[in-house]
């Protein structure tokens, strides 16, 4: 955190006005040396600071980063001579040119501060108390404390069928649509419908009027694959996993507005339609195309079911349109290598009639839109890179239709024995599934001057989100709403591996159920660890330790004394409240980081709003334990009433915080609440404006029964989940796996990839001509790879040098 700040403030000081911290923070575009600091502090810093063995900040480090290729020399020169290194630097702020007379009031008075404040807390020595509050913001916060529930705005239950209002910010809310033949696994879950549905929880309760619609992906070969596995037709597969998702999905408590599916007349008349739209506008082609058959499965292969290298990067695991590596596009016929995914045969090439999205005749256009777009929007910085490099290198005609059976049939007569491919027709799965949920559909998907589009996603979606469909609704030509929000995650890893079905690696969403863990607590969990910024890693022991530091023993623990000293000390009613300095700081404090969190919300940054949850419950708990109401109960009068007054503000924040939980634990978020006898008011009224950090449980107000919200989990009940759930990787030892196993194909694929990325990181190391010692370190690693990707194919490792060359 402290080095991230130092990255951004620097730039902001040593450029233009142009790149300031405000463009910086709110996303906005800057000049080509910013985004190469921040680049290069996401794709080095990050990565380097994440080690535990570098995640302090050593007296040495300029000196180790400037022996080392991992920072460019004109960064450490500028850090070298600037005063953000100096020790004084807080002093030198405050007194300096460097800094804008009204920039540190503006800051604390600002959302923007939150990335700073603990930070200059640190530079300081201090921690989370030490983050300066004005006086008159200390009187503004006893002010709003002093208003009550009676003087805010209620936000109206919801009734169906939402629709856009006037006057009201209307907000449709979609998540990419699950496919239906698999089992989703926890990475699946929080990439897409978990993000989403936090948002949108978070949308009602600001007094949006929110729609959130999702559904199943429902056509292709895989669906067709499954059902010839299973002994089923396809619409029975369809059948069984929708179910299957729903019955998920409904267990972590993902609170849709509809959840539909795509096999359905809506979705044919819609796509139709807009095929007819693009055909008559001259946005489509026709061309020969050389497509993969297996001859074995008697079928041409859909791109997904081809795999092979790269003919670009060379990465053995691209599929037949597009590589997760390298991110470009790919027809199946350039893959090297091809093998059906199916039956691991070779596919032979034969040529077929298809139909063609002519994107370079839309391009111009596309520009056009992405621009406003993403230049008025909340678009991750994943979705505008992968975005950009679609653009930049140049739009090429994109092929609608296939050869299938099961899939949307193509209404063209000549083209009569195929259906769309899947990534023309899915998308429009949000308008048919939203039909299906109102005939007044239009309002929502033709109506962009009064609606406001989010799209989460897991980031190998972004193409088809940001490029792919927008270009066909362009092309329509009928008014159609598109995205303005693209929102997208990287991955979420399993362990120190990648989730897998087949080899029993990972949970999947039809098994966390059965771990005796609440839903809540996965909730809480995975939007902990949400991959935002980079890909991010489940763990059973992290988990553990987030639930019994950040759940039981922060969270939970200050909930519940706060109630339980009302009850056991005030007969369970809040006690009369004579506000001191103190708590006085306290509400300011409090409302402070309510704001951080409905700013942070606002631009959907999830994880890090709910560390501001978290930050409030500390600073009740620090709170509580100087104050010691359970001993100035037993004092004099002076003294019981203090202690009346440290509960009475206690319960309030806990109050608070159960109103900020609900879109993150919504059944804790519930449990809180009636242990409080909370007014239903509360979760209408707190989160408006910029928040309200008010006295909902006035003196005189009944509570409930309280009791714990949390339960430890125990380290033997975790290694039991983490065996249960390891599949094969029950050894860290590939050759006692191998020994047990064999040969292991999708290890020795994991492990191709990692010899390659280690070969060109050596490679590099060398061009840039690093110390020998950094070289010899990174070579010994690519030597032990290589000795385990030969274990994992089942071979002796060869014999290797031990010194690099």
């Amino acid at each position: 955190g402290i080095v991230r700040f130092l990255i951004r403030f620097r730039i902001s000081l040593g450029a233009d006005d142009a790149c300031n911290p405000w463009l910086l923070l709110n996303g906005q575009e800057s000049s080509d040396i910013v985004n190469q600091w921040l680049e290069w502090e996401a794709t080095e810093l990050q990565v380097r600071m994440s080690d535990k063995s570098s995640a302090t900040m050593r007296p040495s480090i300029v000196t180790s980063w400037k022996s080392s290729a991992m920072m460019p020399p004109s960064i450490v020169t500028s850090w070298k001579s600037s005063a953000m290194m100096l020790p004084s630097i807080v002093t030198s702020w405050k007194s300096s040119a460097m800094m804008r007379p009204s920039i540190v009031t503006s800051w604390k008075s600002s959302a923007t501060m939150l990335p700073f404040c603990n930070v200059f807390s640190v530079l300081q020595g201090g921690g989370d108390d030490d983050c300066v509050l004005s006086e008159e913001e200390i009187q503004s916060a006893v002010v709003t404390w002093g208003k009550g529930l009676t003087d805010l705005p209620m936000v109206p239950e919801r009734q169906h069928p939402i629709l856009p209002q006037e006057g009201k910010r209307n907000v449709l809310v979609t998540s990419a649509l699950p496919y239906v033949n698999n089992v989703p696994h926890l990475g699946n879950i929080i990439g897409c419908v978990l993000s989403a549905d936090v948002f949108a929880r978070y949308g009602r309760l600001r007094g949006w009027n929110v729609l959130y619609v999702c559904g199943t992906d429902e056509y292709g070969t895989a669906t067709e694959n499954k059902a010839r596995e299973e002994g089923l037709t396809a619409q029975q597969i369809c059948d069984k996993y929708h179910a299957v998702h729903a019955s998920i999905y409904q267990w972590f408590q993902v609170d849709f507005d509809f959840f539909g599916r795509t096999t359905t007349k809506k979705q044919t008349e819609i796509a139709q339609n807009i095929f007819w739209r693009l055909h008559e506008r001259g946005f489509l082609l026709e061309d020969i195309v050389e497509q993969l058959r297996c001859e074995a499965c008697q079928r041409f292969l859909a791109d997904r079911f081809v795999e092979g290298t790269c003919p670009f990067c060379s990465y053995p695991e691209a599929r037949g349109d597009q590589c997760d590596k390298c991110g470009k596009l790919i027809n199946a016929v350039e893959l090297r290598e091809p093998t059906c995914k199916v039956c691991s045969q070779t596919p032979v090439v034969q040529s077929s009639k298809h139909l063609f999205l002519d994107l370079p005749k839309l391009e111009a256009e596309l520009e056009q839109w992405l621009e406003r777009s993403t230049g008025s929007g909340d678009w991750t910085a994943n979705a505008k890179q992968i975005t950009r490099s679609w653009v930049r290198d140049g739009l090429k005609p994109r092929c609608i239709t296939r050869d299938l059976k099961w899939g949307t049939p193509v209404p063209h007569p000549d083209f009569s024995d195929k259906v769309f491919y899947v990534w023309f027709d899915a998308p429009i799965g949000y308008l048919s599934i939203t039909a299906n949920y109102t005939d007044q559909w239009e309002k929502w998907w033709k109506n962009p001057q009064q609606v406001e589009l989010y799209n989460f996603m897991a980031k190998d979606n972004v193409p088809f989100h940001s490029v792919v469909f927008p270009c066909s609704l362009l092309g329509a030509q009928d008014n159609y709403t598109l995205v303005n929000h693209l929102v997208a995650t990287e991955y979420l890893n399993y362990e120190d591996t990648k989730f897998s079905k087949s080899r029993g690696v990972g949970v999947f969403g039809d098994m966390a159920k059965d771990t005796g863990i609440p839903s809540d607590v996965w909730r809480f969990y995975l939007l902990y660890l949400r991959p935002e910024g980079q890909d991010s890693a489940f763990s059973w022991v992290d988990m553990a330790t987030k639930n019994n530091s950040e759940l039981l023993n922060n969270l939970g623990n200050f909930i519940n004394r706060a109630g339980m000293f009302v009850s056991k000390f005030f007969e369970s009613c809040v006690p009369a409240m004579a506000l001191q300095q103190e708590d006085k700081r306290l509400l300011a404090q409090v409302g402070w980081e309510l704001k951080q969190y409905i700013n942070l919300m606002d631009r959907v940054k999830i994880r890090d709003a709910l560390k501001c949850i978290l930050n409030i419950s500390r600073h009740g708990n620090q709170y509580i334990q100087v104050n010691e109401p359970w001993k100035k109960i037993k004092g004099d009068e002076t003294d019981r009433q203090r202690s009346g007054t440290v509960t009475g503000v206690s319960v309030n924040v806990a109050c608070l915080l159960s109103v900020m939980l609900q879109p993150y634990m919504p059944t804790v978020s519930h449990t809180i609440r009636q242990q409080l006898n909370a007014p239903p008011s509360v979760t209408g009224t707190l989160l408006q404006g910029t928040g309200n950090f008010v006295c909902s449980l006035p003196v005189g107000h009944h509570i409930g029964t309280v009791s714990p919200l949390f339960q430890k989990l125990e380290s033997e009940q975790i290694e039991s989940l983490k065996k249960r759930f390891g599949g094969q990787q029950v050894t860290s030892d590939p050759a006692a796996q191998t020994a047990v196993n064999g040969a292991d194909a999708e290890r020795a694929r994991e492990l191709t990839l990692a010899v390659a990325e280690q070969g060109e990181k050596v490679r590099t190391l060398k061009g840039q001509k690093a110390e020998k010692t950094v070289i010899g370190a990174e070579v010994t690693k690519l030597l032990e790879l290589k000795k385990q990707l030969s274990l994992a194919e089942g071979k002796d490792p060869e014999p290797v040098l031990t010194k690099a060359s």
